[in-house]
């Protein structure tokens, strides 16, 4: 059956009759019932007979159109719900011939607060009401070059709020000319909130009109003779102008807040290239790779770029104007877009003068960002290859992108807050949302053994159950006696032990010198990759990482226990007053640096309390 033809059993024609010519989303699967295809459209009718009625399918839908056996289709009562059912199917049908771009993590925000003498600060997560969030921004890199910007500006504070409150002289900001030190009183209340205002009106792409107000305002200290505050004033209005002349692209009239999006497509691979202006100001690029079914290629600029229109703007917010030379359809991406924003969305398919150079950049920058991962791919191909080929360990599948090795480290002071991490290496990277911690509280303390133990058995015992699969490398961060300990765990659950390396330090624990071991009844050799081994270097790095993952997590618990105990341990001290405590002091240093005035200025202290608590604190028995 030639590429493109549906199966002589499937009648499609029969089905495409009947199809409505209203917006909804259509599902197709194979002889097995694994679902193939799951897309939207705003005429049902239209869209899914253009599956069954070109001559030009790509290879990739040709493949897919001579495996449908069946067709499924909801009718929505918008495109916009359309598109949100769309997201939700493919989700949860996993099909294999959608273009997939994985949820990565959230977008970040500059957050200014609603304190008497609001913080400016980097914030990810959802926004609420109380606070100014202005975003979002295509990386955390942009975020933090806006606060440095306002910081130079505005001089607007970027301390905890802890830190804020126990203030006795200006931090090094302030003293150094990049906060007005609202903490110790250098500014009035009325003052910091015009920086403020101006702030968020910078943000929002009214350079100009605070450029204006700045200068009226120096000319108006320099006439009432203050001259300092006037010199102050000159400084904001030189740092605004060095700030605009970097940042402030060419712009059109009224579209100062735009994405430019441009696809481009090499050896099988996508990249879809966004850049943010917003208020005038290019806040920078991000490029998104999406996930294509194997022993299929992207082929279509159009088709990724409405695979990640769909994604992207389902919990974003629409810009103005959105320019790509990349549109199939412009006028029906518009559609979508408007009826996503509920304002017009215009796509501009084919831009001049300015909006035309921002797309050059934006396909210069997809080039680049493909070439560049393609590159490094290339290279973490071959020495996961050479790994593979040291340890004569390669997944089912034969295919290195399936490649798993799980790392485990144990990690503890003196046998206090014992933690043991797991990270996982995969698709040829770190892939932190599958890391594990494990709090290891049953072993006797510093008994490393015995925590490997536990943590081994805790996290393959599912494998045993038939409830998850063996990676491919089981890693084990020590030498023969903690492999034999993994081995004893693999035999007692019924697993195959041969997936078990450990990682011996070398002479002087340094890089380069390690040995790999493996359980004893392997009969397997000691292994010594050398020093400039790209394998044994992949080896390092993901042992560093477990190592790394695992005495973050135990700091973490030691001063949580460290901290809660010592409060706890007081009498007439609960959860929140405790949590009172040590955000009015900034943790326990600053509360153990407070006076017994000082900690009874805290809400629900009284001073008998907080005598209690500073004896408590300096080591005093309370009368």
């Amino acid at each position: 059956m030639p590429k493109g033809t549906p199966p002589a059993d499937f009648d499609y024609q029969a089905i495409l009759k009947n199809l409505p010519p209203l917006p909804g989303v259509y599902r197709y699967f194979d002889a097995d019932d694994n679902c193939l295809y799951v897309g939207k459209a705003r005429d049902l009718k239209r869209r899914v007979s253009s599956y069954f009625q070109k001559s030009d399918l790509s290879p990739r839908i040709a493949l897919m159109v001579s495996q449908i056996h069946r067709l499924q289709t909801t009718v929505t009562r918008s495109e916009a719900e359309a598109l949100l059912l769309e997201h939700n199917l493919i989700k949860s049908l996993d099909p294999k011939y959608n273009i997939v771009f994985r949820d990565d993590k959230t977008y970040p925000y500059l957050k200014i607060g609603n304190e008497e003498y609001p913080r400016i600060s980097f914030y990810r997560g959802g926004v609420d009401k109380k606070s100014s969030f202005f975003g979002p921004f295509p990386n955390s890199a942009a975020v933090r070059n806006s606060i440095s910007i306002l910081q130079k500006v505005f001089l607007l504070r970027t301390c905890e709020e802890g830190v804020f409150q126990n203030r006795s002289r200006p931090c090094l900001l302030g003293q150094i000319g990049r906060c007005s030190a609202p903490c110790v009183g250098n500014i009035s209340a009325e003052d910091y909130a015009r920086d403020v205002k101006r702030a968020k009106r910078f943000l929002e792409g009214n350079s100009s009109e605070i450029l204006n107000e700045l200068q009226s305002q120096m000319a108006k200290e320099a006439s009432e003779l203050r001259f300092e505050a006037a010199a102050a004033t000159r400084d904001k209005i030189a740092s605004l102008s060095t700030v605009l002349e970097g940042q402030t692209v060419e712009t059109t009239g009224g579209d100062t807040d735009a994405d430019i999006l441009a696809v481009y497509i090499k050896s099988g691979a996508a990249c879809v290239n966004l850049a943010m202006v917003r208020g005038g100001r290019h806040l920078g690029d991000r490029a998104f790779f999406p996930t294509l079914a194997r022993g299929t290629a992207a082929e279509d600029p159009g088709e990724v770029l409405e695979a990640f229109v769909s994604h992207h703007y389902e919990n974003l917010p629409v810009p103005t104007l959105v320019i790509t030379a990349d549109a199939r359809n412009p006028e029906e991406m518009s559609s979508l877009l408007t009826e996503i924003a509920g304002r017009r969305v215009p796509v501009i398919h084919d831009p001049q003068g300015p909006r035309k150079r921002w797309l050059e950049m934006a396909q210069a920058n997809a080039r680049i960002a493909l070439e560049s991962r393609l590159a490094i791919e290339q290279n973490e191909t071959a020495r996961l290859k050479q790994l593979s080929d040291a340890l004569g360990m390669m997944p089912e599948s034969g295919d290195l992108r399936d490649f798993r090795m799980e790392c485990f480290d144990i990690s503890h002071t003196s046998g206090e807050a014992t933690i043991a991490s797991c990270v996982v290496f995969r698709n040829f990277k770190m892939d932190s949302s599958e890391y594990r911690r494990f709090n290891i509280d049953d072993v006797k303390a510093g008994d490393d053994y015995a925590a490997m133990k536990e943590v081994v058995t805790r996290r393959y015992l599912p494998v045993s159950r038939g409830e998850a699969v063996l990676p491919t490398v089981v890693l084990i961060d020590g030498g023969r006696g903690q492999v034999e300990m993994a081995r004893e765990v693999f035999e007692d659950l019924g697993l195959d032990t041969s997936h078990i390396v450990g990682v011996a330090k070398g002479e002087g624990r340094k890089v380069g010198l390690e040995t790999l071991v493996f359980p004893k009844d392997s009969g397997r050799a000691p292994l010594v990759l050398g020093e400039h081994s790209a394998a044994l270097m992949l080896v390092a790095e993901v042992r560093d990482e477990a190592h790394r993952f695992a005495i973050t997590g135990m700091r973490a618990r030691r001063a949580k226990t460290r901290n809660r105990s010592q409060l706890e341990d007081i009498e007439g001290i609960g959860a929140k007053r405790r949590s009172r405590l040590l955000a009015r002091f900034g943790g326990m240093k600053g509360l153990k640096n407070a006076s017994v005035e000082e900690i009874e200025t805290v809400d629900g202290i009284s001073k008998k309390l907080a005598e209690k608590i500073y004896l408590s604190l300096h080591g005093e028995a309370s009368a």
